[in-house]
């Protein structure tokens, strides 16, 4: 039967309010506001799970966020199976079904824990070393253990049946973090008006006013006080407060993410409800109120279920009505301990001795707990805490050594110090500083337009905290238009600081090799590893945390990293800030994936982008290939058609007479302002300054490395005005391309750059009746070939609409391509179609495209090229301006491998057997019969059946391949060799006369 350690009178749950709830099949009772892990604890139990790697018993060691320990799955139903949810912060509701992790066949009785009694053999970087031998035994033997033991929790099985939601917000002044400091800020600069956004990751605001019971503001109970003001600031217009929710990531640009859980704690959350809520807020000012995180102390089996920190033992009493223990021993280095023992033993709760590591501690906290009778032991240390699934004692020594003694407990609370919890801070790109005489990293030169107060900044007691965050809230709503405050500003009071401590590892640490003194709890690192890890070569901390584990995966070192840096610092013989400080990552605690995905799931997983003139192409019985997130039309077959038969007919139609292909999907960008051409110049190795408005010309865009990022056709449109288009695929990246440039290389340059890829829809329009179909249907544009020479542009109209005409061919043939507004492009389409019924034009797709292309001889870039492909090498040097100065890419392109002998160059391949249409990808080589490993001397890249040519057509890269013409390679394959000859890559209309045609 469950003990009951919840103390009447104590605690701000209303105790009649109870929750049932099982925990391994177990059935148990709870009080609604409980948190799992409260409630567990009021029911006397205190081993919730089992260590990742040693499998040792654990317990619950904090009541928040930074709980490495107390990982439980829970469950709602088959389709609702969460792992890895930290009790401490788990609500509690009717019917919750929690499970513990990592054990079998139970939690008491865990046949892994044999890996602890085996401890040597894992120790830090085993996994470096072992495993190796025999090597028939890591796919038969290794690899599959160790992947049935990795991770924690099992993950759910069936699709997720909940949805989630996103919102965007802006505000003048967020404020992540809802502690004492958090809400004086929000209050300061909601109060002038601005907007506001207030959250912390706890159903209710106050930080550690949940526990610092002795702390008042403005003459009222400092939670109290909490609990009004934030009901104050819940009613303003322009506040909006977020209680639980994390701030998981700080971004550029003040762009904070946030997820609100917004149905977890809710026994039958409402069908029209989501799960969870994505906030991305972009702010003007952040104050970071985030407060600080109470450091456990390093000693011999301090892992122990029942041993937990200090604060965490303290908020279980004065907030939730739970003691962790009925004899209860305190193991500190400074006062915060002091206070947890004073509020339980006015609670009625037997303290069996205070361990104070300092030599002559003194302060009002340690004159209190002597006056209540608390036996306190100062210059003593905690060297070992005994039981197995449950803390039973505690043996102490004088820190300098000598007699042991052992003291028997239920619990012990501990306390090395507080860590500001500077992750966020760090996220932003802001250095953090190391205060020598705190041994602490505080806040030190920002990037951002941000500011810490409170905890997180170092200030350890709620009067400073108050005060300084006041004025944070205060300045920052002036800096943003606030009108001037009128509130007086509140007052804080408390007689407690969070100042003292120590760090690394206490007296019975080590330094021997078989105490297991845990350092990082979620990852089962001890003080000995750390000391491994230096004695095997690490000198970083990053080296040493990649080592070890210590710091990493959901823990991310909130309460381990500086007893980490420490150890490391002290084993190295140097300062902690010359060894380093491990990297803060996004999140600060774990998101879901159904969060961070939202909406983007089954068919809104990846959007679906359809140009103008999908419908149409449905209707008259297009198949469909997906070109990224485009829908394209791939060919349009007839009854009886094939693809292959398809694709032969529009093939032939378009060289015959004309077809239409949707373009829609090319990227578009337009460049305008007076530095235009200078910044064309710059960015493309054609020149552009001296081509006439009207024209166009092909263009190639160069990495820095001088290899082919992407091509396109761009239209002069006026002097200051450029339409420039790229590949489909390449859209974005050559957008995002060319503002980086803008941004950073030629900020000087007048310049302005819009995607237009949406805007426009294109219809190409291709064949010797080309002309016929588009003529009829243009306004204001002479269609002549002396008015409208090929590669030229005009602006006028057709259908009645606006229309930007290009006249250029990506088949060969006369051909033009109409850009008009995406609104009207169906429209212009069935227009541009009934004309060219009477000239017996077809509807053609991509696959065609391809074909016709490739019978010409014209790249795809990312398809004919695979990013170390020079201009030279693809035969397009007649594009780099050879009087250019600069460029992107003009130092690469000077590189001697670039210009050396025996690269890959695009050729044509003609198969011996006209009839046989070879692989694309497949390898080349000069010699089938050569002796293996054989060598590859070039790969094919394009290859189709040609209708027009009556065989097969390839293009390839052959090294030193232009000196090959002629010659016979062999395509070797899995059952044949296949005979070709290299050739030009143009295999229709080799003199071009077609473009006029």
């Amino acid at each position: 039967m469950a003990a009951n350690y919840r103390i009447s009178g104590h605690g701000r749950l209303a105790q009649s309010k109870t929750a049932r709830f099982s925990f391994d099949g177990r059935s148990f009772a709870g009080v609604e506001g409980d948190t799992l892990a409260s409630a567990l604890l009021a029911n006397g139990v205190h081993l919730v799970g089992r260590s990742f790697k040693y499998h040792r018993p654990r317990g619950i060691l904090s009541a928040g966020a930074e709980e490495p320990n107390a990982l439980v799955q829970v469950e709602r139903d088959a389709a609702r199976k969460t792992p890895n949810v930290r009790a401490t912060v788990q609500e509690l509701y009717d019917g919750l079904t929690a499970h513990s992790q990592n054990r079998w066949p139970s939690l008491a009785f865990d046949v892994g824990a044999a890996s602890d009694r085996a401890g040597g053999m894992f120790s830090a970087g085993f996994y470096y070393k072992t495993f190796m031998w025999p090597k028939a035994a890591w796919k038969a033997l290794y690899e599959p253990r160790i992947r049935a033991a990795a991770g924690l929790g099992v993950a759910p099985d069936q699709p997720d049946p909940d949805h989630y939601a996103s919102r965007f917000a802006h505000c003048d002044v967020l404020v992540l973090g809802g502690g004492a400091a958090g809400i004086a800020a929000a209050l300061a600069a909601a109060e002038t008006g601005v907007r506001v956004i207030v959250c912390d990751e706890q159903a209710e605001f106050g930080g550690a006013l949940r526990f610092e019971a002795g702390a008042s503001v403005d003459g009222a109970n400092g939670w109290a006080w909490a609990q009004a003001t934030v009901a104050k600031l819940a009613a303003m217009e322009n506040v909006r407060v977020l209680p639980r929710t994390t701030a998981f990531g700080y971004y550029a640009q003040n762009f904070v993410g946030l997820v609100e859980r917004v149905t977890d704690h809710l026994a039958r959350p409402g069908d029209g409800l989501p799960r969870e809520r994505l906030w991305q807020v972009r702010a003007k000012r952040v104050i970071l109120a985030t407060g600080s995180i109470e450091r456990h102390m390093v000693f011999a089996d301090n892992d122990r279920p029942g041993v937990m920190l200090a604060s965490a033992a303290r908020t279980y009493l004065n907030h939730y009505g739970v003691t962790v223990g009925r004899n209860v021993g305190v193991y500190t280095a400074n006062d915060t301990a002091y206070a947890a023992a004073i509020d339980l033993k006015k609670a009625g709760v037997n303290i069996a001795a205070i361990v104070d590591l300092r030599d002559n501690p003194s302060s009002p906290a340690v004159d209190e707990a002597r006056a209540l009778g608390i036996e306190v032991n100062h210059g003593r240390a905690v060297i070992r805490a005994g039981g197995k699934l449950r803390v039973s004692s505690m043996t102490i020594q004088p820190k300098s050594g000598g007699g042991e003694r052992t003291i028997p407990v239920d619990a012990v609370l501990m306390s090395s110090g507080w860590t500001p919890s500077v992750h966020l801070f760090s996220q932003s790109r802001g250095k953090v500083a190391f205060d020598d005489a705190t041994k602490r990293f505080l806040p030190g030169a920002y990037a951002q337009d941000c500011v810490s107060v409170g905890a997180c900044n170092g200030t350890d007691d709620v009067t400073t905290a108050v005060d300084e965050a006041y004025a944070a809230g205060e300045k920052a709503a002036r800096d943003f238009g606030g009108k001037a405050l009128k509130s007086p500003r509140p007052k804080a009071a408390s007689s407690e600081s969070l100042a003292g401590n120590m760090l690394g590892a206490a007296p019975g640490a080590g330094p021997d090799k078989t105490v297991k003194a845990f350092v990082d709890f979620q990852n089962d690192v001890t003080a000995k590893d750390i000391r491994l890890a230096v004695k095997e070569g690490m000198r970083s901390i990053e080296h040493v945390k990649r080592f070890t584990t210590t710091g990493m995966a959901t823990d991310q070192g909130k309460t381990s990293n500086m007893h980490g840096l420490a150890i490391a610092a002290e084993t190295l013989g140097k300062e902690i800030p010359e060894v380093g400080l491990t990297t803060f990552r996004a999140p600060y605690t774990p998101v879901t994936f159904g969060a961070i995905v939202n909406h983007g799931r089954g068919a809104l997983f990846d959007p679906t982008r359809k140009t103008a003139t999908h419908a149409w192409a449905e209707a008259h019985g297009a198949v469909f290939e997906d070109v990224g997130q485009w829908k394209r039309a791939w060919y349009f077959p007839k009854a009886g058609e094939d693809m292959h038969a398809a694709v032969n007919r529009e093939c032939v139609t378009v060289r015959r007479s004309a077809g239409l292909f949707d373009a829609s999907t090319l990227g578009k960008i337009e460049v305008v302002g007076s530095d235009a051409a200078k910044f064309m110049e710059l960015l493309y190795t054609n020149p552009w300054e001296k081509l006439d408005a009207g024209r166009c010309r092909y263009g190639i865009m160069l990495r820095e490395d001088g290899f082919i990022y992407d091509d396109g056709v761009v239209g002069r449109l006026a002097p200051d005005r450029f339409h420039v288009t790229t590949t489909t695929g390449g859209a974005a990246r050559v957008m995002n391309h060319m503002e980086d440039y803008l941004q950073t290389e030629f900020p000087h340059l007048n310049v302005w750059l819009t995607s237009i890829s949406e805007q426009w829809a294109v219809i190409a329009i291709q064949g010797p009746n080309s002309r016929k179909i588009i003529e009829p249907l243009v306004e204001g544009i002479d269609m002549s070939d002396e008015a409208l020479p090929h590669m030229s542009v005009r602006e006028g109209k057709i259908c009645g609409v606006p229309t930007r005409l290009f006249r250029m061919s990506f088949t060969g043939d006369r051909g033009f391509e109409v850009n008009v507004p995406a609104d009207y492009g169906l429209a212009v389409w069935e227009a541009l179609w009934a004309e060219g019924q009477k000239h017996g034009a077809c509807a053609y797709g991509t696959e065609t495209m391809h074909v016709l292309r490739a019978e010409k001889g014209y790249i795809i870039v990312g398809q004919d090229t695979d990013g170390t492909v020079t201009p030279n090498d693809a035969g397009l040097d007649w594009a780099a301006g050879k009087k250019k100065t600069d460029f992107v890419g003009i130092r690469g392109l000077t590189r001697p491998d670039l210009a050396a002998p025996g690269r890959k160059q695009l050729v044509g391949l003609k198969t011996k057997d006209p009839k046989i249409v070879l692989e694309e990808g497949a390898q080349i080589v000069a010699d089938p019969k050569q002796p293996v490993p054989i060598k590859m001397i070039g790969h094919v890249t394009s290859s189709y059946w040609s209708e027009n040519c009556d065989r097969s057509i390839a293009m390839a890269l052959v090294a030193d391949g232009r000196a090959m013409m002629g010659k016979t390679l062999y395509v070797p394959m899995p059952d044949s060799v296949i005979e070709v000859e290299v050739c030009s890559p143009v295999f229709f209309d080799e003199k071009g006369g077609r473009l006029n045609g």
